[in-house]
């Protein structure tokens, strides 16, 4: 009897494996039709997966299978032959939608960097490009709406967990799209914001400012935060999603640097993936470790010592930790 219930406990367990290994599957269905532009074909419209692959110049057979696939998986419905979108895929997929989740584009250029997992562990690094500048403005574009998705949900709530009182200007480095200066500058008592980030990232930061109506309380200033300074006078330095981009000795300089650009009881705040000292949890910041692996030159996920090690080194105090309902945890530093 033990035995029969060990047989049982261990084929569960084998089909556990089994699921996981297989579960990549749907992902790639997802990201190729995503890609190919299906669900944005198909908008409210009712089609064959004739009529789909005549508009997106892909081979009949192989888009029906796939469309079939995507039924299979509930992202499509099929009625006499013909596809439509389910109520979830119109709202989500299809470009033009107001929710429209532009950012899964940068899923198909996540999908690319992660198929070479194996070959970085061998060597210890990226073995493919890490550097943003020379990816393109096609992986840049995806990258920032990625990023803008995530931030536009998160930044409201943000807002509110922050303290803004003696707050009159924020330095949001790598601010990125502007999604969290765009909330930080709506708490009000005159707030004003500058987005620190890359030449070829501004371009795209300003389109998102302008779309918000926030050109007059949100500025920019182009710069590589590796090496260049970051100015003076702030009260709020903001790095939400930086970190864990560079290696522990450039956060080491990159945190000084915040610090120097900090007024008298300004505020560094740190918002990322926080590990625990063994690092093997939060289980999502131990994935993402890997994925700054296999996507970046030197970045990883970092300690709550280690970051706190950074500010108490560049003379902030008063160190404090806040977790927040992303997944991710802010560490804020004072500077006396």
């Amino acid at each position: 009897m033990n035995g029969d219930r060990k047989d049982i406990s261990d084929t569960a367990a084998a089909m556990d494996i089994r699921s996981q290994f297989f579960s990549f599957q749907g992902s790639r269905v997802l990201l190729t039709a995503f890609e190919l532009g299906i669900f944005s074909a198909l908008g409210s419209d009712h089609k064959t997966s004739e009529e789909i692959a005549k508009e997106l110049a892909t081979d009949p057979r192989a888009t029906n299978r796939l469309m079939n696939a995507l039924c299979a998986l509930e992202f499509l419905n099929k009625k006499h032959d013909k596809f439509y979108n389910t109520e979830s895929s119109r709202k989500f997929l299809v470009q033009g939608e107001r929710h429209y989740m532009a950012g899964i584009m940068h899923g198909v250029h996540l999908w690319d960097t992660w198929s070479t997992l194996t070959e970085a562990v061998r060597q210890g690094k990226s073995v493919v490009n890490g550097k943003i500048r020379e990816r393109g403005d096609n992986w840049l574009e995806a990258f920032i709406a990625a990023m803008d998705d995530r931030a536009k949900k998160q930044a409201p709530v943000i807002a509110e967990m922050l303290d803004f009182s003696g707050v009159s200007r924020v330095l949001d480095v790598g601010g990125g799209s502007g999604a969290f200066s765009i909330a930080f500058v709506e708490q009000g008592n005159g707030i004003t914001a500058t987005i620190f980030d890359l030449p070829e990232v501004l371009p795209l930061t300003q389109k998102y400012i302008a779309a918000a109506g926030m050109t007059d309380r949100i500025g920019t200033m182009p710069g590589d935060y590796n090496s260049d300074e970051l100015g003076s006078g702030y009260d709020l330095v903001f790095l939400s999603a930086i970190v864990h981009s560079n290696s522990l000795g450039d956060n080491r300089k990159l945190v000084r640097k915040c610090a120097s650009a900090l007024n008298r009881n300004g505020r560094l705040v740190i918002q990322d993936f926080i590990m625990d000292d063994d690092r093997t949890s939060p289980a999502h910041g131990a994935l993402f470790a890997l994925n700054m692996l296999v996507g970046t030159q030197s970045g990883d996920t970092f300690t709550d010592s280690e970051v706190r090690h950074w500010m108490t080194e560049a003379g902030l105090s008063e160190i404090q930790r806040h977790e927040t309902p992303f997944g991710v945890s802010q560490i804020i530093g004072r500077k006396l």
